[in-house]
């Protein structure tokens, strides 16, 4: 069986998932959220350089340390960081060739954009947003200007109560006009 694309995002009530100059301290904590369990059925992560290089600080980059990580940028050195894998040219063919492999899922991990590319070929699986009760007014928004309409299938829910997240969970049916 193909490994999944998880897109799995915490957003504002308003659609954002970062603030203008990409900070996330607006996210408020849950520790109800099974993290470990997410993390075991995830063999890689894939993200864009910008997410990479908020990942590259030794807090959140312990991800980098326990997952396989593959970072879409043309710019970026290969050699920069033996924990990542940098792919710079053919991107949908190289990770149509990785959701083919066997393993677990693949966490697209993330920035906007490198969602909306993926979506927009059909690669993204389930998008899994976790709306945390914060308006930003302004930021990074979860999906910028898609190309068509996404069909989403309802999968799950999960409420929060102490955070006040509600955790929703969506297959991909479709993306066209």
């Amino acid at each position: 069986m193909p490994r999944r694309i998880r897109y799995s995002v915490a957003a504002s009530l308003d659609g954002f998932i970062a603030t203008e100059d990409g900070g996330y301290d607006w996210i408020v904590d849950e520790p109800a959220i099974d993290f470990p369990a997410y993390l075991a059925r995830i063999d890689a992560l894939l993200m864009g350089r910008g997410t990479y290089e908020i990942m590259d600080n030794p807090e959140a980059g312990q991800l980098l340390d326990v997952k396989t990580a593959y970072v879409v940028s043309s710019t970026l050195d290969p050699a920069a960081d033996d924990r990542i894998t940098v792919i710079s040219d053919d991107v949908e063919n190289r990770v149509r060739a990785l959701k083919e492999e066997d393993g677990g899922d693949i966490w697209l991990f993330g920035g906007g954009v490198l969602f909306r590319s993926m979506l927009e070929v059909g690669l993204v699986d389930r998008v899994e947003v976790g709306v945390v009760p914060r308006m930003l007014g302004s930021g990074i928004p979860i999906l910028p200007g898609l190309d068509g309409v996404a069909r989403l299938v309802l999968h799950s829910t999960e409420t929060f109560p102490d955070s006040g997240i509600v955790l929703m969970k969506y297959d991909v049916e479709s993306v066209g006009v």
